[in-house]
């Protein structure tokens, strides 16, 4: 007997063999095959006839094969292949599509969903790379069922054409059968009838094979009841866990730090300026943690140059005036040593002497264990330095708080590995980021943090004129460049790749133009793959490199200048040199690659110079204009493009010339990429989602955020015994086995 925790391989027309293939998609038992829900439907009980179709819509039409045929282009191969209904036709055509000669013969029938577009040759219309399946002849009563004559749900495929939609659906519907009136629900009744929302069992129905008379529109946006339902039990798990979590870590044993006159002096010493309103609030949440005997953790989330080192140099200095070591994790060598310099200078000019060791990979074996004596021994109270900091061998005397800079760079396992250092109470823990997160993203995320944001610039700070120009306009922006020079300013320049097209190249942190922003699964058939091999062959000995043109512009545009060249594969000592000339201004203007996107700190720098813009994501934009700016003088950001722009480009382009806030382009960024893809990184500890999207369920999240919040804190109010044990067995299954992130109580 089929039950959801049954293994794949036992269901039938599965096997070991297939088993496999599905486990690489983590898809191990019966229940993570019913969530394997469909993308999009088709509406073949009433396709659309040829006659009705209209320019620019997006369509499902049923038709028949009238004929085929490759045209062998100089540029690509082009297949092309005509259907038709009674004395209308449509002719379709996929670009590099020789994969598909032989696949379809004429007379078969066939179902094609795309973008209806006029065609030139015909009073007809074509579709141009549109999606098909072809339908079955002599199907069975249960194939037709499946296949026509009602809303089709269609898959990504699991392996290729063998495990593609008709497949799934067949292997859905009989397991949905088999188990018709047996699947266990995972809510409180109660909540659901609050709710008014659908069981579980009738919501994977529904979702799967949606009855007739289902609005297509609510349908292709995930919006029924049925996947609302569906979508809110997973967040409702998600933030369930992460409530726990964060009441599980107000029962532990942290330091409850005083903030007496001794501490405040200390921290007036040190302050370089007026803190901003936004600054003191910061702070006040932080302190307020801070004196409670359970382990702070806190998330400080602040705009490029909104102040979050001083704040956070604020909060190690209550520590540290507490008799206990303060330490600080950044990304990079480059940020940690900048980190170093800013708190030496910043602690000179307090009457107490600080004891600061900085702890990086590239030092000596000697520095090395020098360092981690001073660490072991109580000899430092402030520790700056890389992840060198979470290995076995450094071990505090009496760590007292963790700060954690540019969090999403880490992975959320390295920050619990700082936090469970051997210690007699747990460190306080503040994370910093400089990526302005929109809430949605945060509160899955860092569900388990409190907030604090900086949400406006210390005074001085200028705002930064952004404009987007073309390559043809390289002439003026080098004048530009030039006189700000004269003007006893510096500037940077960024290419996107070290030198020509090279494979293991840690800057090429992009995607080609015309991938980045397709996050639907169809980009996973054969036809997107050739694509994009061809683009990316195509493109990377286009592009400008650091390297060739750090030669160039020092023989040509920019000569008598003094240039420094800085990109990821120097070594951390090279890179220090030269990082320290240019900020002691020794060096005029600054190639480099983006390993300066993140806190490098150069207040004489007023104009940052992007070349190939349109090749770079939001939020990397954001970063590397905040390199300028942070001086009096006026600060110029130039947006260089070169070549076609694709239209998500642009729309990128225009919304960094139209504002400089950070959180704006944040939301627009999410949006044209997804979330999974939101950090340039899937190591940023986002769970993989199977239903929820969180650009488009942000109403549904805030929900669960609420619901699962009222559960823990009353789960007796509207929950029997059998369905809280439920609840929390739950729990523990779903986050073990598939997030691994939390723990369930």
């Amino acid at each position: 007997m089929v039950q959801l925790d049954t293994p794949v391989q036992f269901v039938k027309g599965i096997g070991p063999q297939i088993a496999k293939t599905l486990a690489e998609k983590r898809i191990a038992i019966v229940e993570d095959l019913l969530y394997h829900l469909p993308f999009r439907y088709e509406d073949r009980l009433h396709p659309r006839a040829l006659t009705d179709l209209t320019p620019g819509e997006m369509a499902s039409v049923i038709a028949e094969v009238r004929g085929t045929v490759l045209l062998r282009t100089r540029s690509m191969p082009i297949f092309e292949m005509t259907v038709g209904q009674n004395l209308s036709t449509l002719k379709c055509m996929w670009f590099h599509g020789t994969y598909l000669e032989g696949k379809f013969r004429p007379g078969q029938m066939v179902a094609l969903y795309g973008k209806v577009e006029p065609s030139r040759s015909t009073r007809n219309f074509k579709m141009i790379q549109p999606q098909f399946e072809i339908l079955p002849e002599d199907a069975d009563d249960e194939t037709r069922l499946l296949e026509v004559g009602r809303i089709t749900p269609v898959y990504e495929s699991l392996s290729g054409s063998r495990l593609a939609s008709r497949w799934i659906r067949r292997i859905v519907y009989n397991l949905l059968e088999e188990l018709r009136g047996q699947v266990p629900e995972t809510l409180p009744a109660a909540l659901l009838a609050r709710l008014n929302m659908p069981c579980r069992e009738e919501s994977l129905r529904a979702v799967h094979f949606p009855p007739a008379g289902t609005p297509m529109s609510l349908l292709q946006a995930s919006a029924t009841a049925a996947h609302k339902r569906l979508i809110f039990e997973e967040l409702f798990y998600l933030e369930c866990g992460l409530e726990l979590k964060r009441r599980k870590m107000k029962e532990r044993a942290g330091f409850a730090f005083e903030t007496n006159d001794k501490v405040r002096e200390a921290i007036r010493q040190i302050l370089p300026f007026h803190p901003t309103t936004a600054q003191k609030r910061a702070l006040g949440e932080i302190v307020s943690d801070m004196r409670k005997p359970s382990p702070m953790r806190r998330l400080l989330q602040g705009d490029v140059g909104s102040g979050k080192t001083i704040v956070a140099l604020q909060a190690m200095l209550v520590v540290i005036e507490n008799g206990c070591q303060a330490a600080l994790m950044a990304p990079t060598e480059i940020l940690a040593t900048q980190h170093y310099l800013a708190a030496r200078k910043v602690l000179e000019k307090s009457s107490r002497k600080y004891r600061i060791v900085l702890l990086t990979g590239s030092l000596d074996d000697e520095k090395k264990k020098l360092a981690r004596r001073r660490i072991f021994h109580g000899e430092a109270d402030l520790v700056i330095g890389t992840h060198a900091l979470i290995e076995e061998k450094v071990d505090f005397a009496n760590l007292g708080v963790v700060v954690v800079d540019e969090q999403h760079r880490f992975g959320v396992l390295q920050r619990f590995r700082l936090m469970k250092k051997p210690n007699a109470a747990e460190p306080d823990v503040l994370v910093m980021t400089a990526t302005p997160i929109p809430r949605t993203l945060a509160l899955s995320l860092y569900g388990d943090l409190d907030l604090s944001v900086l949400d406006e610039l210390p005074p001085g700070r200028t705002p930064i004129v952004t404009k987007q120009v073309s390559d043809e306009r390289a002439e003026d922006v080098w004048k530009l460049l030039r006189d700000q020079v004269k003007r006893g300013h510096q500037a940077y320049i960024v290419y996107p790749v070290i030198e020509g097209p090279k494979d293991d190249q840690p800057e090429l942190d992009f995607a080609p133009p015309d991938t980045q922003e397709d996050t639907k699964p169809a980009k996973k058939s054969s036809t997107a793959k050739t694509q994009k091999k061809t683009t990316s062959l195509f493109e990377k000995p286009t592009l400008k490199s650091a390297t060739e043109m750090y030669e160039n512009l020092r023989a040509t545009h920019l000569s008598g200048l003094r240039l420094g060249l800085l990109h990821g594969r120097l070594d951390a000592d090279e890179k220090e040199v030269i990082m320290r000339r240019f900020q002691r201004g020794e060096i005029d203007v600054l190639i480099s690659t983006t390993v300066i996107e993140v806190g490098v700190d150069v207040p004489n720098a007023s104009v940052m110079v992007i070349e190939h813009a349109e090749r770079f994501g939001l939020a990397q934009l954001h970063q590397l204009r905040g390199r300028v700016g942070r001086g009096a003088a006026r600060s110029y950001c130039i947006l260089m493009t070169g070549g076609k722009i694709s239209p998500q480009a642009e729309e990128r382009l225009a919304a960094m010339v139209r504002t400089q806030n950070g959180f704006e382009l944040a939301e627009l960024d999410l949006q044209l990429r997804g979330p999974g893809e939101f950090f340039g990184t899937r190591q940023a500890g986002l769970p993989d989602f199977r239903v929820a999207n969180l650009v488009r369920d942000r109403v549904l999240l805030e929900l669960a955020k609420e619901e699962s919040s009222r559960f823990v804190e009353h789960a007796d109010a509207e929950a029997t015994e059998d369905e809280k044990k439920r609840v929390w067995a739950r729990l523990r299954e779903a986050w073990q086995r598939r997030y691994g992130l939390v723990e369930a109580g």
